[in-house]
């Protein structure tokens, strides 16, 4: 029986720091796997480097001339997390039976790789890498994730706590997540949509092993917004609420103000009259800007823009006898 071909897939954004160690690590990995032929010797490490602005890229081509397993494709710019793991798995998914999608800074256990290809040989279509608790990160960011996490259950939204995008897909799984073409990518959301067999693994998330953090708050701010309004409606919903509320409240008032006239005891006041104005001008502001960026969202998706611009593709290059092989057997 044909062992599978394994492509692990490695998003980088100046990464030159740590890539050194990422690359000897997941190599390891991906060697000794190949060795206790539990999957094809044509298996590959692919980095994705996504617009880096320092030598990430330089050292990917020196991976290349190292060892066969290493490959990398470089886009035009910088497209960000999401499209870079779609890139890397829209490249890789003509010539490979599974991915595995981790990213470079090691936090996530790389040595779970091994137990993922087990699953993945016994009829598991989707392996999710689930962190089993959180004390590598600060009480803040707990908080914010936990919310999250609670908030995204409260509307609806189908999503894995602790999962983050490492992942283990295969071909057919692949081949399904490709059909979603929407330009505001959240892969957690999409991902327990997809409907295969899936299995759960847990590990110790680990600090960064070297290097800054791509998400720093203001982005995990954005990306939590881009998953509530990507998957949700209710943020439009929670605007109407508040308007009937508000209203109610206006028609009190103003039964409460027809009364005291009634009575002459109507006392005239600046701060309640500012404060009102206030209060509905930010909520008016609030729903405007919500509605805003669903809007946005529509702009974006009708323009049709493509995803990301590879500008080189080494991966493809290496594996074309191999894609016109399989070709050639489909056509057969």
């Amino acid at each position: 029986m044909n062992k599978a071909r394994l492509t692990i897939i490695v998003p980088c954004y100046n990464e030159e720091e740590v890539l050194p160690e990422s690359s000897k690590v997941l190599g390891g990995i991906l060697n000794q796997l190949i060795q206790k032929n539990q999957i094809s010797s044509a298996s590959k490490l692919l980095f994705v480097d996504d617009g880096s602005k320092d030598k990430t890229w330089e050292i990917i081509k020196g991976l290349e001339k190292q060892a066969a397993i290493f490959t990398g494709i470089k886009f035009s710019r910088n497209f960000g997390h999401q499209n870079a793991l779609m890139a890397g798995m829209k490249t890789a998914a003509a010539t490979s039976d599974a991915v595995i999608t981790i990213d470079a800074d090691l936090q996530d256990d790389p040595n779970v790789i091994p137990e993922m290809v087990m699953k993945f040989n016994e009829g598991s279509d989707i392996v999710l890498g689930v962190r089993n608790d959180r004390t590598t990160d600060s009480r803040f960011k707990r908080w914010t994730a936990e919310t999250f996490y609670s908030l995204m259950g409260r509307i609806g939204v189908q999503l894995v706590p602790d999962h983050a995008d490492f992942r283990l897909l295969s071909h057919r799984a692949v081949n399904a997540l490709m059909r979603y073409s929407e330009t505001n990518l959240f892969l957690r959301g999409i991902i327990p949509q997809l409907g295969f067999p899936t299995t759960k693994l847990y590990y110790q998330r680990k600090p960064r092993f070297a290097g800054k953090s791509k998400y720093p708050f203001r982005k995990m701010l954005a990306f939590a917004m881009d998953g509530v309004t990507s998957f949700s409606i209710a943020p439009i919903k929670a605007i109407l609420s508040v308007g009937i509320v508000i209203s109610v409240i206006s028609l009190g008032m103003m039964l409460y103000a027809f009364i005291k006239g009634l009575f002459g005891t109507t006392v005239d006041g600046w701060a309640s009259l500012m404060t009102s104005l206030w209060f509905l001008g930010g909520v008016q502001l609030i729903g405007i800007s919500i509605v805003g960026e669903y809007v946005g969202k529509i702009f974006a998706e009708v323009k049709h823009r493509p995803r990301y611009i590879i500008e080189t593709d080494d991966y493809t290059v290496a594996q074309r006898p191999a894609v016109l092989a399989q070709q050639q057997r489909v056509r057969g």
